[in-house]
């Protein structure tokens, strides 16, 4: 148990929100390390002469924005830091390349904005113009939730245009679905390591996330029924296809299994599939074999462009109208504009050629990495805009990140992906559509070998 004792002389306010802040800046300035297990209450409450009641608000606060997890009967625990990387945009230096945000390759940028030029052109032309400024039916408008329908079967699975709902990206669509169908407290399992947009999400809505251990291809079953018997989660959070951050692709037996465990235990299946039709064989989605027991989201930010922000979620009828509500509740609609392009696009043919083009780009950028870290473990896959890097001993994750850093790259620790106190892998992911072109990349590739092939105590060149 650590000895932590936060500083209130210089805080004001309530106690229990003076107490959660000082936590929040000792966690971020690494005077907490992730793991440590903190005071009780009442041992908190005597050192710092207060009540255990302001003790319990101020760790409830503290859980409520993802800082700390509790364990019945071993306390309570300082978490990984749960924010995700900074978009590149928002990097400060201009001369780092940033490999931390799992963005989409900018491959022909000027065709696709003409095409946008284009599709604008055509709907201001049109006489019913003015439908786009209203609000919409419930869910989103029927040609755009039918397209979703589309956009979803083309990835594997077939469902009806009732099921499917329009939302301002696949990350609305999950804040919609937890906030609509979870309440504080509720366990959700997830992967060992996930995204961290679901712990933000977590965090926010005071959800205890039980990471389950994975292999090579994703989440194990034999692991998941161990969480089901033991820890009774509500719902199962995974991205079965391009797993962030590994890359790993469930096969089609796993996921079936995956899914039988699941409605076997009564728990809720909640798909992102924001990565699944990147695949040029798509698996069939884990929803396929529990549409009843499944909420499905995607979107098409990740593969078509980011500024659309457009999602679909696919839902059992029984909980359709509650995401609906969350929707109206959040953002009220997804924008009835961008929802038109969008869908415009993929009844047209425009959506499979900008993507044909990511998958080609895709593949480009995962050969330069390749050559670059082949004597290094690296696990990927050529669909996929990421790749997981396992450093070789002596590196630790956090010392590389900052490694890299100084020499110019912006990489993701594990910890950043890692649930809960287990301890996270010696690994980073680098986000391969970050970079601006293929130039960067191999330039970024060429810095982080040169780190692996040394030592964490040599001095590190930022050189091009």
């Amino acid at each position: 148990m650590t000895m932590w004792t936060p500083d209130l002389r210089q805080r004001s306010g309530p106690r229990y929100l003076a107490i959660a802040e000082a936590l929040a800046e000792d966690a971020g300035g690494g005077r907490l390390r992730a793991g440590a297990r903190l005071p009780t209450h009442r041992e908190l409450a005597d050192r710092l002469g207060v009540t255990v009641g302001t003790i319990t608000r101020a760790y409830a606060e503290a859980t409520r924005r993802g800082l700390v997890t509790g364990e019945v009967g071993r306390g309570t625990f300082v978490r990984a830091p749960a924010r995700p990387p900074a978009p590149a945009a928002a990097v400060a230096d201009p001369d780092l390349i940033d490999l931390s945000a799992n963005l989409p390759p900018a491959v022909a940028t000027q065709q696709e904005a003409a095409v946008f030029a284009r599709s604008l052109a055509a709907l201001s032309r049109r006489k019913d113009l003015g439908r786009l400024l209203a609000y919409p039916a419930e869910g989103g408008a029927r040609e755009h939730r039918a397209a979703g329908a589309e956009w979803v079967r083309r990835g594997g699975y077939a469902t009806s245009v009732d099921r499917v709902l329009v939302t301002s990206g696949s990350q609305h669509g999950m804040t919609a679905v937890f906030a609509a169908l979870f309440g504080p407290g509720d366990v959700v399992a997830t992967e060992a390591l996930t995204y961290p947009g679901m712990k933000t999400l977590a965090g926010l809505l005071a959800l205890r996330l039980h990471g389950v251990a994975m292999d090579a291809h994703g989440l194990r079953p034999d692991a998941f029924a161990a969480a089901c018997r033991t820890r009774r989660p509500k719902a199962l959070y995974c991205v079965p296809t391009l797993q962030n951050p590994t890359t790993a692709v469930m096969p089609a037996s796993r996921r079936q299994e995956i899914a039988a465990i699941a409605r076997a235990h009564g728990v809720l299946i909640v798909e992102d599939d924001v990565h699944g039709r990147l695949l040029a064989r798509p698996q069939p989605p884990l929803s396929t074999f529990a549409p009843d027991d499944s909420v499905y989201v995607t979107g098409t930010s990740k593969v078509l462009a980011p500024g659309l922000r457009v999602g679909f979620t696919v839902a059992p009828p029984a909980l359709w109208p509650r995401i609906a509500a969350a929707i109206r509740g959040t953002t009220w609609m997804a924008a009835p504009l961008m929802a038109e392009i969008a869908s415009r696009w993929i009844q047209d043919g425009t959506a499979e050629t900008i993507l044909a083009r990511k998958r080609k780009e895709a593949a480009v950028r995962h050969r330069v990495a390749k050559k670059a870290l082949e004597r290094f473990q690296v696990q990927a896959h050529p669909d996929a805009y990421h790749l997981w890097l396992s450093l070789p001993k002596p590196w630790r994750a956090e010392s590389y990140v900052e490694a890299a850093r100084r020499a110019g790259v912006a990489v993701t620790a594990a910890s950043a992906f890692a649930v809960g106190r287990a301890a996270s892998p010696e690994a980073v992911r680098l986000c391969l559509g970050a970079a601006r072109d293929l130039d960067e990349l191999s330039r970024a590739m060429g810095r982080l070998a040169a780190l692996l092939a040394g030592s964490p105590e040599a001095p590190v060149a930022s050189g091009p």
